[in-house]
């Protein structure tokens, strides 16, 4: 099995050598010197770091016991205090990503990218997809990618530079349309969202490829249910890798080798922890909890301890394909989408994701909790293939029925009228607290 080809970027970067798998001491010696380099110069350039980082001697970050002690920075204060976080002109500033995360009503969460930042990306996004994909070979891009240096347009560009075509369709909504144009072409990989990927291949004309012809799956931008995985694999008789990533960590984060266990993390660029979501107290490798990353190469805007919000743990040891490059395993959604019910349980959408998408004939649902009368009640709203309808909801209210942490919850069965899927990350929409009798 060959290592890792993300080992390349982090072979250079520690001087290594092309020949040479860097060790685990390496690794870290070159990560932490990079960090000091970064809080110096974040504590020298931006207001922001100059007082939240107030006292701290860069010099003296040699080791994870110490890095636990410096303060975290998170999505509030990049909505509140983004500008004071830059450490550059803004006629450094390549490009700019604005977000408004949904049902959010205060100030947007903004993030600036030098040139140097972007061309990083693409390095990672050129590495990474060698696992998947060889020159003379064409994929399909399900990612937004009209928008210059947009996560499409930066992985046709990488991919480019392998001699592999690349084909930007953007967001999928309508499963059925998009599925009779893209499988008319004879794509060797594809890259997209999960639940995107796993309605195209629930269509007719996704079943109706041929096995073998699509090599490999690459699935990105949201949460990975291993329903999916296991369902696209067996579908097209495929490799189903997956990637780890968010804006924040200038789109690529980590990409698993052909052991498929585990994203192995752009160390290069990132260092990675996982915390106690409650106390903020560093995890050992193994532990389940918040992922915490430090960016280590970027000058225009740099992320200190930043906290994702997702659930996940690092994975002991050197990965089956003999690389130390530490991984991430799966994450298991966004901690602040875990909903708690009046009987005390709690529901998640990893949870219904297991539980629904591995219906035939599911192409997406939306969940809602409502309150009525008082008492929760959980609204689903199922996506089918249409002549699978009848079938989906019998096996869907079944399956839903026997779920013990909905003990005692009102649920209710209704199709989606429109039969489109969602293009957004997927959420559980909490309604609640509007509109209580």
């Amino acid at each position: 099995m060959k290592r890792t080809t993300v080992e390349n970027i982090v072979s250079a970067s520690v001087n290594a050598g092309a020949e040479h798998s860097p060790a685990r001491a390496a690794i870290e010696q070159y990560q932490f010197s990079r960090l000091r380099q970064t809080i110096d110069h974040a504590m020298t350039n931006s207001p922001f770091y100059q007082t939240r980082m107030a006292g701290t001697v860069p010099a003296d970050i040699t080791d994870h016991g110490a890095l636990s002690r410096l303060p975290f920075t998170s999505e509030g204060d990049l909505r509140r205090s983004g500008q004071d976080m830059l450490c550059i002109s803004q006629d450094e500033v390549a490009r700019i990503i604005t977000m408004q995360s949904s049902g959010t009503t205060g100030p947007p969460k903004r993030l600036f990218f030098t040139e140097d930042d972007l061309e990083r990306t693409l390095d990672f996004f050129h590495h990474g997809m060698k696992s998947l994909v060889k020159g003379g070979q064409k994929v399909l891009i399900l990612l937004p990618g009209a928008t210059p240096d947009s996560t499409g347009d930066l992985l046709a560009r990488a991919l480019a530079r392998m001699d592999v075509a690349s084909r930007i369709y953007g967001l999928v909504t309508d499963p059925q349309l998009a599925a009779k144009e893209v499988f008319a072409e004879n794509f060797d990989a594809i890259v997209g969202f999960p639940v995107q990927l796993l309605a195209l291949s629930r269509t007719p004309a996704g079943q109706s490829v041929p096995a073998g012809q699509i090599k490999s799956v690459l699935l990105c931008s949201d949460y990975i249910p291993q329903t999916v995985c296991d369902e696209l694999s067996a579908a097209w008789q495929c490799r189903v890798f997956s990637h780890y990533g968010t804006v924040e960590t200038g789109l690529g984060g980590g990409v698993e080798c052909e052991g498929l266990c585990g994203c192995h993390l752009r160390e290069a660029d990132l260092l990675f922890e996982v915390v106690c979501p409650r106390t903020g107290v560093s995890l050992d490798r193994g532990q389940w909890g918040e992922v915490v990353f430090s960016t280590l190469t970027r000058r225009g805007m740099p992320l200190i301890r930043y906290r994702t919000g997702d659930y996940g743990r690092l994975l002991a040891g050197p990965c089956v394909c003999g690389s130390h490059i530490t991984r991430l395993d799966k994450v298991r959604g966004r901690i602040g989408q875990v909903r708690q019910l009046d009987n005390g349980q709690a529901v998640s959408m990893d949870m219904l994701d297991e539980i629904l998408l591995a219906i035939p004939g599911v192409l997406d649902f939306q969940p809602v909790l409502q309150k009525e009368n008082g008492r929760d009640r959980l609204i689903v709203r199922l996506t089918s293939i249409p002549a699978n309808s009848d079938e989906v909801f019998q096996l869907a209210a079944l399956r839903l029925k026997g779920v013990a942490q909905l003990k005692d919850i009102e649920v209710i069965l209704e199709a989606n009228p429109s039969g489109l899927i969602n293009k957004a990350k997927r959420i559980i929409e909490d309604n609640r607290g509007k509109n209580q009798p």
